[in-house]
């Protein structure tokens, strides 16, 4: 027995771990993808897919407003995504009175959907391959800074051709392969973006900070809002007259579940990845970057948490921010550990020295790439230290405190103009950032962000109000936190209204304690993007040419290029994983980890008693898992990162299975080494959405309007 249990679970390990690394362009799947998708499971035509020529899956796609990704899955412009990708928009939302964080949301006719504003959602229309003609117009150039300058000239030119006097299109060429090539994408984008659906966040976000980017989750990370078009079914701006956009393509959502081994591919928008990162630039993100960026937010976070915990009110204005700053945090403690437990920068070396060692074989490839590995060794060790240090002052005043932020915007509040015009745009540009803003609770966060920024920093690169501080104050950082936000306009709406709009008072603001701050802090930020800029160039000239003798020297392997924010597509399995010696993870959860987890009053795990009645009445219908029980959440070994969230993760057929939402923690080095064995996609099951929306939701509208398989 023991044998064929051993013997089953290889299989299994060996069915999930076929996967391909990379995050492909569609217009770029060689036939060796299509030969690899088929054996996973892929069944629909090639051309449904993608068709450059026509209308395929890839047009039911959405770059979700700027940072994520959501699916078309009704013939009238019903949009899903995650809940973190929609949460802004629900705090947005929501009041005391009508807390929609707390409570959900659900609009049972059009008529209750609400308008997000400054949401919007990109369809692409078009990818092109603009390589040949944007590089041979750079014969003769030798600087890299010259070369980058006339790149870019030459694409904003292209760009604004595309585009024309249509401010609903949207034409961006991108870099690709380590700036080796160029490709044009051109959107429709879409702003008026409607809210439909949001479930409690005892759902959307259930187990909060401790479970973010952990398995096995049980979180129905999602959220349904929906895209309204104008005259002709065309992209416009906000009016009450538009109605529902209808979709090129819609895609089918199906509730036949999947298993072990099942075929499973996600399309989406992925932001960054740096799979080609030298040994150097390793070591500086973790060490320079990821270490400085952990101290300093895990101190944030803590104020603030306390203070959302013990105010209703705080807690709606900060949740959103937090849930965004501890996202990347998380994140950036997971990188580091990840890196050192895989032993990425050693591995890096290695490759390293093997790329040396096949320059060495003639002398052209010396001549060509020679200097590749150099420039990059010693870009990165010279800008070690002014990293570190420019991380910690980012943090602390740039993302740390938030009057700085408000500060800076102010500076730039344009005070020509009439009376009137000046009134207007305070109401536009300056109120609307004062709504989700406590100065006290920004006051204490300030404070402990002086201190973080004098205890890193040498004494003679700190900004110049520490001298203040250490001669008026005595070096006490409470006191001198105090002063400002007591001196300042700037913390109090009322304040600077009074201030700024007032021609008698306006000189005032020039003076202000916080406007000296900005300076003070800008001074320092621009020598510090003095030292990176000094190296910049030769880096990024050396990893061009890494990139460019990588591909001749593994000339059978197509390498993906890294993650730049434009759609990709990533194929493999659904599959459980072992993340340590001796332990297994399944590749699916159901309710009753719900259960196990559930903690009453818990800011994390508690859950309103109407949901776990429901969950307790294993009512579970066509959403069941046909055991007695509903899947929540699967595993899946595709490639995602960052901008993926929202990602429809389709089966074999197209067919849309759950929508991506995070990574595992034992993979979060997957920006820099994709980790088969290890790195999993962790996504909220459809069947749940379908469940929330029907029994929880008795939105009976959505499900007649969304097609289903």
């Amino acid at each position: 027995m023991k044998k064929i249990t051993c013997l089953f679970l290889g299989l299994m390990l060996t069915v999930s771990l076929f996967a391909d690394e990379g995050m492909w362009m569609l217009n770029n799947l060689k036939q060796d993808n299509w030969v690899k998708m088929r054996s996973l499971g892929f069944v629909m035509p090639e051309r449904q897919l993608y068709d450059p020529d026509g209308v395929s899956l890839k047009d039911a796609v959405v770059h979700f407003n700027g940072g994520c990704t959501g699916i078309t899955v009704s013939d009238l412009g019903l949009i899903f995504t995650n809940h973190h990708c929609g949460y802004g928009a629900i705090q947005s939302q929501s009041t005391v009175e009508h807390d929609y964080l707390k409570d959900g949301f659900v609009a049972q006719t059009l008529k209750d959907e609400i308008p997000i504003s400054g949401m919007y959602v990109r369809y692409l229309l078009k990818t092109e391959d603009f390589t040949w003609k944007i590089l041979s117009q750079l014969e003769g150039i030798k600087d890299e800074a010259a070369r980058l300058k006339k790149i870019n000239e030459i694409c904003t030119t292209i760009e604004d051709s595309v585009s024309g006097e249509n401010k609903f299109i949207e034409a961006h060429i991108s870099s690709y392969f380590a700036n080796n090539s160029y490709y044009l994408n051109v959107y429709e984008v879409f702003n008026d973006i409607r809210l439909v659906f949001a479930p409690p966040s005892s759902v959307g976000k259930f187990g909060g900070d401790t479970d973010n980017w952990m398995w096995p989750r049980h979180t129905g990370d999602f959220s349904i809002f929906r895209v309204y078009a104008g005259t002709g079914n065309s992209a416009a701006e906000y009016s009450e007259s538009n109605v529902p956009y209808k979709p090129k393509y819609v895609s089918s959502v199906s509730l036949k579940g999947y298993e072990s081994g099942s075929y499973c591919m996600t399309i989406g928008f992925p932001g960054r990845t740096n799979r080609y990162l030298s040994s150097w630039g390793i070591r500086q993100r973790v060490l320079s970057s990821n270490e400085p960026r952990i101290e300093v937010r895990g101190i944030k976070q803590d104020i603030w948490k306390e203070a959302m915990l013990a105010d209703a009110d705080v807690r709606i204005k900060y949740s959103s921010k937090y849930a965004g700053s501890s996202n990347y945090w998380k994140n950036s403690i997971g990188m580091n550990r990840g890196v050192e437990r895989l032993r990425v920068i050693e591995r890096k070396q290695a490759l390293e020295r093997q790329f040396e060692n096949w320059i060495k074989q003639d002398t052209e490839k010396q001549e060509f790439y020679g200097e590749a590995l150099e420039l990059v060794k010693t870009g990165y060790e010279s800008t070690d230290e002014i990293q570190k240090n420019m991380t910690y002052l980012s943090e602390t005043m740039l993302r740390g405190a938030e009057l700085i932020g408000l500060a800076s915007l102010v500076m730039q509040f344009d005070r020509t103009g009439s009376q009137e015009e000046m009134n207007e745009k305070f109401e536009e540009d300056i109120v609307p950032e004062y709504k989700n803003y406590n100065p006290e609770l920004d006051r204490k966060v300030f404070a402990a962000m002086l201190k973080v920024l004098k205890k890193h920093l040498p004494a003679g690169e700190l900004p110049s109000f520490y001298k203040v501080i250490d001669k008026k104050y005595k070096g006490d950082c409470d006191k001198y936190a105090a002063y400002v936000f007591d001196k300042s306009v700037i913390p109090h709406i009322g304040k600077l209204k009074e201030t700024i709009l007032n021609p008698k008072n306006i000189k005032k603001i020039d003076k202000d304690p916080a406007y000296e701050l900005v300076k003070s802090v800008r001074e320092v930020l621009s020598s510090y993007v003095a030292g990176l800029t000094a190296f910049r160039y030769d880096i990024l000239k050396g990893e061009r040419l890494f990139f460019a003798g990588l591909q001749q020297m593994m000339p059978g392997r197509d390498l993906a290029s890294d993650a730049n924010s434009t759609m990709r597509l990533s194929y493999g399995s659904v599959g459980g994983y072992v993340p340590y010696d001796g332990a297994w993870y399944e590749y699916n959860t159901t309710t009753a980890g719900v259960f196990e987890k559930y903690k009453k009053n818990d800011s994390e795990f508690d859950v309103q008693q109407e949901i776990l009645d429901l969950l307790s009445n294993k009512d579970f219908g066509a959403y069941g898992n046909g055991i007695g029980d509903m899947n929540l959440c699967f595993l899946s070994n595709n490639d995602i990162t960052g901008g993926n969230s929202g990602s429809p993760m389709f089966n074999g057929n197209g067919e849309v299975i759950g929508l991506a939402f995070d990574g595992n923690w034992e993979a979060m080095s997957g920006d820099i080494v994709f980790e088969p064995e290890l790195q999993r996609t962790i996504g909220v099951d459809i069947r749940y959405v379908m469940y929330m929306i029907d029994k929880w939701g008795k939105c009976n509208r959505l499900l007649e309007e969304i097609k289903v398989k």
